[in-house]
């Protein structure tokens, strides 16, 4: 039995809404890749690196220290920022002298851009919220900034794994 033309298009035109709409979760809900805009987090990533983000970490678990996240700018709305997780809620964070501290000790940070961080910073992180900081420490808008501040843990959408882009540098980030 021969099938139509029109009955082996409706069978193609199925098969191609079923794998678009596959897609669209998963990039809504699962995956997605993020561009990285400007050079906050220098020299871990750099302007247009383009990430692999999971998206469905941080339904099932909490942001880790030195995580890079992906999370909804508080300053700018539709916008998203690039940062890395420096302290988790009830830890103290503060900046002495150029130096970051967590829970009264010093950080060691070998991806920073430079040895000195700007900031006036002495206080709890609250609960259910994340203190981050770009890597490139004098050009991060960041939780340093009273506009960005504490980041609650519902606005990070995902966690950057690997870099995609540019070819040469394809692999995992830390």
């Amino acid at each position: 039995m021969k099938k139509s033309i029109s009955s082996v298009l409706w069978e193609y035109l199925k098969s191609f809404l079923l794998a678009v709409v596959i897609a669209l979760i998963i990039r809504t809900y699962f995956f997605q890749i993020t561009e990285v805009y400007g050079q906050s987090m220098y020299p871990t990533l750099h302007n247009q690196d383009r990430l692999f983000t999971n998206r469905i970490v941080y339904a099932l678990s909490e942001p880790d220290r030195g995580d890079i996240v992906i999370l909804d700018a508080p300053d700018r709305a539709g916008s998203y920022y690039v940062k890395r997780t420096i302290a988790l809620a009830g830890d103290h964070i503060s900046i002495e002298d150029g130096v970051v501290y967590r829970n009264g000790e010093a950080l060691e940070e070998p991806y920073i851009n430079e040895d000195y961080t700007d900031g006036n910073i002495d206080t709890l992180v609250p609960p259910d919220t994340v203190f981050v900081m770009g890597d490139n420490r004098g050009n991060s808008h960041d939780s340093r900034s009273a506009d960005v501040s504490f980041i609650p843990v519902e606005d990070i959408k995902g966690k950057a794994i690997f870099r995609i882009w540019p070819l040469d540098n394809f692999g995992t980030i830390e």
